[in-house]
């Protein structure tokens, strides 16, 4: 009998050879014949799945995408919905940490989160990715701090939209910084400037 092939799990399977190559190489060498090879296929096979290269590029940047949502909503689920024995403080810093590169894998998650950004500059069908990319996580911050403000842990006349974007430029700052100079910016100085900013924001500040 033919083998069954699990499409979805298929697609994402090459979209992990775009990663890979991209990880190693530069997302500049993320051919079909590159990210072919990589996933140990012919070009023929990838094309069955992916109408054509511009297609197969803006599925990995959202597999990226899922992938880190995927954690980050994990976070939230325990934050906004918590128990007795829930921290908000040490959960709220856990949510945030893990969008800095504090391990190898995320460390590789934001090298590559930037190149598709900076792909983005010449490569128009990749904006919508990273303009939802964006939305979302302005969304969940804003939600994070409207909650801590309801449970008292933030000042009531906190502007809400305005931290939250001050927040998203701190994270995005950190990243970039970490990912070009990773031994100026170590993860113990990354979690010191995240605790810190965090600090700021408190009620009894």
């Amino acid at each position: 009998m033919p083998k069954i092939v699990d499409p979805v799990a298929r697609r994402r399977a090459v979209a992990q050879a775009v990663l890979s190559v991209a990880a190693r190489q530069g997302l500049e060498h993320a051919s079909l014949r590159n990210v072919a090879d990589e996933a140990g296929l012919a070009v023929g096979s990838v094309r069955h799945y992916f109408a054509d290269h511009d297609e197969l590029m803006t599925f990995a940047m959202r597999e990226l995408s899922r992938r880190i949502g995927d954690r980050i909503r994990d976070h939230a689920e325990r934050l906004l919905t918590p128990d007795g024995s829930t921290d908000r403080r040490a959960a709220t810093e856990e949510l945030l940490a893990e969008l800095l590169p504090l391990d190898e894998a995320r460390r590789q998650e934001s090298a590559l989160w930037l190149a598709f950004t900076a792909a983005t500059l010449t490569r128009p069908e990749l904006r919508p990715c990273a303009a939802e990319m964006q939305a979302n996580l302005h969304t969940l911050m804003s939600r994070v701090l409207h909650e801590a403000r309801c449970a008292g842990g933030l000042p009531g006349g906190l502007d809400i939209e305005l931290e939250s974007a001050r927040l998203a430029a701190l994270l995005d700052g950190l990243n970039l910084q970490a990912t070009l100079l990773p031994d100026r910016y170590p993860p113990k100085l990354l979690r010191q400037v995240l605790r810190r900013h965090l600090d700021t924001l408190r009620a009894d500040n």
